[in-house]
């Protein structure tokens, strides 16, 4: 009996629930339309069909035929769509010969990183399995494994069905990529066929682009994360007004999109053009200021990975840094050392009542600054930077830390505090009434665990638990390490509000009623549940892995990869998920939202070699360590009086 027929009744017999024996010789044939080839990886028929439809090109002389890498390739007198022939990787040009990849703009490439196997002539993509593995999985059919003991096929499939859905995954993210001027520059927001609205998804995101650029690191494909560095950058000092006013010198954009425009004096030439958003054309016109952030860790992250500082070493690049650390260090009438922001400045950018001190850009803001002080070149312009660089950690990490921090026994505390107090020592120093503990708190806040509030201002305390700023205080370490452990404690403690159907809650609770008119202004995108307000965000696992890893539990993380992967392929990867448990689709998500894409594929690479999480991660020095116990142990009017007035930032 041929190989490939021998295959075949393997696969009709271990999975009769995918097709019958008549209809395996039927669809299986080793001519395969592309049509039919695309219907099968959206029902997810894994690596069973990829397996014959290696085998049946290699007899039909691939050899004799070019694919090009984007766009489509020919096979005979016959079309093949090229995401096919990606999740196929049937490419190498060494393993077959004449068979190369060509991308779009004409650069030819052959992956050497992966090689096929060849089993009695069949060809065998690396992650499928191999000719061994069948006989292995019809064996566990019958009720027998190799070595004579009970065995199933459950785990053998369910590993199947996983390598497609990241093959699938890969796909989509590079179906996203944006190029410029023949380079690739970052990822579109969303890249849904179905949807005629675009709004401004089909632009390139600084905030979204960061689970893109961290996944194409940790597979090795540093170009498109360098250029987009690059590129933003240079629109760094791009001109911004909004109403004849300008914001301050060093604000990175929220998006850009390449454009196509003529050329000045000659209609018939056309060029390409970056067009950014700095929050001018943006819903609700807010600047983001967490897009310098991001683009300091991401900055750190290429360096780290790629083993390539020379970036980070440019003399614009430096330049860049310090503009960014300028616009957020400048000083203002605010007597905290946290960040003070509008409302929608960051990955929540609509109403939420955020406006003041998120946690969220203050976790980012600590993260940079340790990022930055890492990379800036000790050299006499950055002497005054470095020095208020490091007063602010000091500062910042120590008010976060005191006066962010609740778990039962401080809830405990804020319960029975005294009101109207006026001395240095005052033990309620916010004048934060107790009556603004919810009830809902009282009940949710388990035994073992804590986190870190989502706001504090005067007389207010935001007691929702808001996912990213508490999942990146312990990646960036702005929380101590008790601390960090207590979240990941009341994470599973609250596994069925915080993961549920689809993780991860991107806050909770929901605001409702009265409360969500007031302050969200009845924001009918922000219902109870859905969207910014308490909605599900797939993307947010990559974080969470980050957080797991850092702190040796990386269990967490697997566990909600596991729940992602029951349904997020299934629902076309969406941006959100509504309803308390996460049940439903978002009712305005866009779907395959990169991101969504993103953050999966980083939370498995990471998961697959745990050490790379360190390009993320920050650790605490031992100098802020003690200028911690210093803070907590001073007279607070000791060191009172005339300021130095001098204080200068090179740039």
């Amino acid at each position: 009996m041929g190989t490939s027929e021998a295959v075949l009744q393997v696969f009709c017999g271990a999975v009769p629930r995918l097709c019958s024996t008549d209809s395996c010789f039927s669809k299986c044939d080793p001519i395969l339309s592309s049509k039919y080839q695309l219907k099968c990886r959206k029902r997810r028929v894994s690596r069973y069909m990829q397996l014959l439809s290696c085998s049946g090109m290699q007899r039909s002389r691939i050899g004799n035929y070019r694919f090009r890498g984007i766009g489509s390739g020919l096979f005979g007198n016959m079309t093949i769509g090229d995401s096919w022939i990606q999740s196929c990787k049937c490419q190498q040009a060494e393993s077959i010969s004449g068979a190369t990849t060509e991308d779009e703009n004409g650069t030819w490439f052959v992956d050497s990183a992966k090689k096929l196997n060849t089993i009695n002539n069949m060809v065998n993509a690396p992650n499928a399995l191999e000719f061994q593995d069948v006989q292995q999985l019809k064996q566990e059919k019958e009720g027998l494994s190799p070595n004579g003991t009970n065995g199933t096929v459950r785990d053998a499939f369910h590993k199947i069905s996983v390598d497609s859905l990241e093959d699938e995954a890969w796909d989509r993210l590079r179906e996203s990529m944006v190029y410029y001027c023949g380079s690739p520059v970052g990822t579109i927001a969303a890249n849904d066929p179905t949807s005629s609205n675009v709004l401004n998804y089909d632009q390139v995101f600084i905030r979204d682009f960061i689970p893109s650029g961290i996944a194409f690191l940790l597979k090795g494909e540093y170009d498109i994360v360098r250029n987009f560095i690059l590129h933003t950058l240079q629109l760094q000092s791009w001109e911004k007004t909004m109403d004849c006013h300008s914001p301050g010198q060093g604000l990175m954009p929220a998006s850009f999109k390449v454009r196509t425009v003529p050329l000045d004096g000659d209609e018939s030439a056309t060029e390409e053009v970056l067009d950014p958003d700095f929050g001018e054309a943006a819903i609700g016109r807010v600047a983001p200021v967490d897009s310098g952030l991001w683009w300091i860790i991401l900055l750190r992250a290429y360096g780290k990975c790629s083993g390539d500082l020379s970036v980070q070493e440019r003399v614009d690049v430096q330049t860049g840094i310090k503009m960014i650390l300028r616009l957020c260090l400048a000083d203002g009438f605010d007597m905290f050392p946290t960040l003070l922001v509008t409302d929608g400045s960051c990955m929540i950018d609509r109403r939420m009542g955020i406006h003041g001190h998120p946690l969220e850009i203050q976790s980012l803001f600590y993260s940079a600054l340790l990022c930055a002080r890492e990379m800036l070149a000790p050299e006499d312009g950055s002497v005054d930077l470095i020095r208020a660089l490091n007063n602010r950690l000091v500062a910042l990490s120590f008010h976060i830390r005191e006066y962010y921090w609740v778990d039962l026994k401080k809830l405990n505390e804020i319960y029975r505090y005294k009101t109207e107090e006026y001395s240095y020592d005052a033990v309620n120093k916010f004048n934060i009434y107790p009556d603004q503990i919810s009830s809902w708190l009282v009940e949710w806040m388990p035994n073992k665990g804590g986190y870190l509030i989502g706001n504090l201002q005067p007389a207010h305390m935001d007691f929702r638990f808001f996912s990213l700023g508490n999942l990146w205080s312990v990646v960036s370490s702005i929380a101590t390490t008790d601390q960090s452990h207590a979240i990941l404690d009341l994470i599973e403690s609250k596994w069925g509000d915080l993961v549920a159907d689809m993780p991860f809650k991107i806050c909770y609770p929901a605001l409702e009623g009265q409360e969500w008119q007031i302050i969200t202004g009845s924001d009918p995108k922000n219902t109870p549940w859905s969207y910014h307000n308490a909605g599900s965000w797939p993307t947010l696992l990559w974080q969470l892995t980050v957080a797991s890893i850092k702190m040796n539990r990386p269990e967490i993380a697997a566990k909600a990869v596991e729940v992602a992967e029951k349904r997020i392929s299934r629902d076309k990867w969406p941006e959100y998920y509504d309803t308390k448990r996460g049940r439903f689709i978002g009712k305005q998500a866009r779907l395959f939202q990169t991101w969504s894409i993103a953050g999966y594929l980083v939370a498995k690479l990471l998961l697959a070699d745990p050490s790379k999480a360190k390009i993320l991660t920050t650790e605490e020095d031992s100098e802020l360590v003690n200028a911690f116990s210093c803070m907590i142990s001073a007279n607070p009017r000791r060191k009172r009086g005339q300021k130095n007035l001098k204080q200068t930032y090179i740039v």
